[in-house]
């Protein structure tokens, strides 16, 4: 193994899940108009609480008390029948060189649902950092300098792997180098933008010479 670690967010990065979670939301509220494509531009990668709170400010309506867990259950439901990891993801984490975790919004349990049912569990084992423990929430920088102490690293021996502003600007106050996903092949101009999960290893393989040669001009 290298010493650098890789920083995975979960949803919308290893698993197919933005467009599940979200459909939850219309399937638990007849009322809204969004559509889900619109549903995930406007809330990705956003604190559920935050998600909630702009529902109810949009919609002049107040939710269930029960509507978290509700919308958990429903969420719960769609990825045992329909989540899939994202293209290239499997192959990719087989061959990986480097340490790697996920650091994720998403309460432990959810974490561990996804893994399990997209069979990427035995990849992660306990390298799983949500955001419930330490009540810390992308774009703040806190839970990506959770998971590199606990991982063993410095936040200039990683790098965060995300598909949304909000963790990518999360990364930017940790002073830890992202690389943003995009399944659209958008922004293609930017070099940390990518669209092909097979090709990762050979991108990290390309950041951690160049910090290499940074170290040892350092030295």
């Amino acid at each position: 193994m290298k010493p650098f670690c890789v920083i995975f967010d979960l949803d919308g990065t290893l698993v197919d899940s933005e467009r599940l979670c979200n459909q939850a939301f219309i399937d638990l509220l007849p009322f809204l108009i969004d559509s889900v494509d619109n549903l995930m531009c406007r809330y990705r990668g956003k604190k559920l609480a935050v998600i909630l709170a702009d529902l109810e400010l949009r919609y002049g309506v107040k939710l269930p008390i029960d509507f978290e867990a509700r919308y958990r259950q429903r969420v719960d439901e769609l990825f045992e029948f329909y989540l899939q990891p994202i293209i290239g993801v499997p192959e990719m984490l087989k061959t990986l060189e480097y340490p790697f975790c996920i650091a994720s919004s998403a309460p432990i349990a959810k974490i561990r649902k996804a893994l399990n049912v997209t069979n990427l569990s035995h990849y992660f084992g306990d390298r799983l950092f949500s955001s419930y423990d330490i009540s810390s929430w992308k774009p703040e920088p806190g839970l990506f300098l959770y998971a590199a102490s606990k991982m063993g690293f410095s936040p200039e021996h990683c790098v965060v792997i995300e598909d949304s502003d909000v963790g990518i600007e999360a990364a930017r106050l940790a002073r830890i180098y992202a690389l943003k996903y995009s399944h659209k092949e958008e922004g293609k101009e930017k070099s940390n933008v990518f669209s092909n999960m097979e090709l990762l290893s050979k991108q990290l393989d390309k950041i951690y010479a160049i910090k290499c040669d940074r170290s040892t001009y350092d030295l």
